[in-house]
């Protein structure tokens, strides 16, 4: 194909097939992998772990994705062999992070159950710190959620086992295993556990810089999990109130902090907090409006704020391009995209309107080209084959672009 690719080059399509992982790319990060592995001990070499399960997780995603049956299960082979031995290393036995991939794991290959079964033993098996734990609080989270993506409704969620899990989480008892039902008294005492608990983390501050990283990662999963909580006990109302009152407050100590301290130095940590909650709540919308009838305003008004805010969030894009393609007229987004790009030297805006612009172009094609007799075609295809070449024009003459391998690559591709 005229280039070799490491790695993933997922953005192009060579012919009808994908361009996913070549061999001697895949061979070059392994080998990486085994050698690192060696040389590391202690927490690096765990923490290497986490980097090598998260990889294989994305090459199972990506085969998912592309539908390629064989290809997964040898793959899921591999991947959960690796797990496994990476779980039997002394170092590893209680690594809350390594059996929450191994979970997820099983959980992505289909085997629903056996994936229960390891979270189930991983909370079992876990020192009891409730809602002080951020590495329990995160295997919860994440627990739930997947539960939570079973569900065809919201109806009769309190008794779910999602809500069993959240509940099981504020007990700071040991971990008892979904029996099939979730007592009222329990689901209230857990929502005042929740609710003095955010309250107790927003009014802490923080004495090192080491306790304000821990403190940002294990307020983003209370915030999850509380939020989640609330969503299936009362509703997605609900559930919106907490995202906005922990990002208010988190906007509020970050430009406090600036203040006082006179640089930016505070605030640097507080993105990260608030955009992963960003990222919470955006998601949920998607989630409720997939599962039941809801305005795509709310969400529509999320993204675009915080866009504006993280111009190089990836996922945010996803879902901006998701809500949008609904939607006939392109001109708002092109607006949006315009603006982003003016304020912003980072490149995924101008990625992003590409693609957008192109999945555009696609869908015109596919109607033009679509055997119904006479079609009366109301978007000329020439002008969004020039806007398109003008995006990328303008992209590879910023400094960013001018430098980018990947947006040279779609620009040859799309001029052929």
């Amino acid at each position: 194909s005229g280039f070799n690719s490491i790695g993933h080059m997922d953005t192009m399509s060579r012919g009808r097939h994908q361009i996913g992982h070549c061999k001697e790319g895949e061979e070059f990060i392994q080998n990486v992998f085994h050698v690192l592995s060696q040389i590391f001990t202690g927490k690096e070499k765990s923490n290497l772990a986490i980097c090598w399960l998260q990889y294989e997780i994305s090459k199972v995603i990506h085969c998912l994705q592309a539908k390629k049956k064989k290809k997964l299960k040898a793959q899921g082979r591999r991947s959960k062999k690796l797990a496994k031995n990476f779980l039997k290393a002394p170092d590893n036995r209680n690594n809350l992070s390594l059996w929450k991939l191994y979970a997820y794991l099983e959980w992505l290959l289909g085997n629903t159950d056996d994936s229960r079964k390891v979270f189930d033993t991983a909370l079992s098996t876990a020192e009891t710190g409730g809602l002080k734990s951020a590495q329990l609080c995160s295997l919860s989270l994440l627990y739930a959620q997947l539960e939570v993506e079973l569900l065809e409704s919201t109806e009769g969620a309190v008794m779910s086992r999602a809500v069993h899990i959240l509940t099981k989480l504020t007990e700071n008892g040991p971990y008892v295993p979904y029996s099939g039902q979730v007592l009222p008294v329990n689901v209230l005492k857990a929502r005042k556990t929740y609710e003095h608990a955010l309250q107790d983390y927003l009014s802490r501050t923080p004495v090192s810089d080491q306790d304000h990283v821990n403190g940002t990662d294990q307020l983003v999963n209370l915030v999850g999990c509380y939020a989640l909580f609330q969503y299936l006990t009362v509703g997605i109302d609900a559930a919106v109130l907490i995202y906005t009152q922990a990002s208010e407050k988190l906007e509020v100590s970050g430009s406090q902090k600036c203040e006082n301290t006179g640089d930016n130095s505070g605030i640097l940590n507080f993105p990260t907090a608030l955009e992963a909650i960003t990222l919470l709540h955006t998601n949920l919308l998607r989630f409720h409006m997939k599962i039941s009838v809801y305005p795509l305003n709310p969400l529509r008004e999320a993204l675009t704020e915080s866009l504006k805010r993280y111009p190089s969030n990836q996922s945010l894009w996803r879902s901006y391009i998701h809500i949008q393609r609904k939607s006939h007229s392109a001109s708002k987004a092109r607006r949006f995209f315009d603006s982003v790009t003016r304020s912003t030297n980072s490149l995924e805006p101008w990625l992003f309107a590409i693609q957008a612009e192109q999945m555009r172009k696609k869908l015109t094609e596919k109607v033009q080209r679509a055997d119904v007799g006479e079609i009366h075609c109301t978007i000329p295809e020439t002008g969004l084959t020039n806007r398109i070449v003008a995006l990328f024009e303008h992209a590879v003459q910023s400094e960013n672009g001018a430098h980018c391998p990947l947006l040279w690559r779609m620009y040859l591709n799309f001029m052929v």
